[in-house]
């Protein structure tokens, strides 16, 4: 069985003091945590200082994005090994905010998911489709063009390092949530595409979280689903209280 996995993606919020203070907060309140795992995703700045407060604790810390080299004239950004040495586990990937808003596609989101497991990282890799394909219904096609360029090259040893996150567009802070029935049908296939390339035994093993407007009356409705895993939880992740109800969901 997977242990099911909560994530908060912080996206350009919380400065040092303010992430300082949450992390804190979380391990304290998390001292006994549910058999469940728990990723926070500070933005960079805050990295380290929450590396220091999350040391030796079984809350994990994650980077939001980074650049696809290890090093080299890219000014302003971020590479794995730094990302490791701030003291980083896991990886956002191909966020549907830097697909849409910064113009990552498929190629680039596979270099950089690449970039994550030779750094080392553990890559948590998004995939989703926007209203108007949803729309169209054209929702797996697009999910299946996402695996297929996004994991190009990828071994099944990758996998089994990696984290999915389904998180439809259309869903993700606009208070719209894909009903459990939606967001399952999505996730069954993504664990049978999985299948198909790397499986079985991978594809059960693969956690597949569910990221979309997820708040603490829906947790566990959602989690009550078959290939939900957990939750990639952005607005919800910025208030600890909000963020303790849905690692704590029954």
């Amino acid at each position: 069985m997977i242990r099911p996995v909560i994530a908060g993606n912080w996206k350009m919020n919380k400065k040092i003091a303010e992430a300082v203070d949450f992390a804190s907060r979380l391990r304290y309140d998390l001292e006994a945590p549910p058999d469940r795992e728990v990723i926070i995703a500070p933005p960079f700045t805050a990295l380290q200082a929450v590396a220091e407060v999350l040391r030796g604790s079984a809350i994990r810390l994650a980077a939001q994005n980074l650049h696809e080299a290890e090093k080299g004239a890219y000014t302003g950004e971020i590479s794995g090994g730094m990302l490791s040495e701030a003291g980083c586990e896991y990886v956002i990937v191909g966020h549907s905010e830097r697909r849409t808003l910064f113009g990552e596609g498929n190629e680039t989101v596979n270099r950089k998911l690449r970039a994550t497991i030779a750094a080392r990282l553990k890559p948590i890799f998004c995939l989703g489709e926007t209203l108007r394909e949803r729309e169209e219904d054209r929702t797996k096609a697009v999910i299946e063009r996402q695996l297929k360029e996004g994991l190009n090259n990828l071994t099944a040893g990758d996998i089994g390092r990696s984290l999915l996150a389904y998180e439809p567009v259309w869903a993700i802070g606009t208070g719209r949530t894909a009903s459990p029935e939606q967001a399952e049908e999505v996730h069954r296939f993504i664990r049978e595409w999985i299948a198909g390339r790397y499986g079985r035994e991978k594809a059960e093993e693969l956690a597949i979280l569910y990221g979309g407007s997820v708040t603490p009356k829906n947790i566990a409705e959602l989690m009550l689903q078959q290939d939900i895993d957990g939750a990639l939880v952005g607005g919800a992740s910025l208030d600890a209280a909000s963020f303790l109800q849905i690692v704590r969901y029954e």
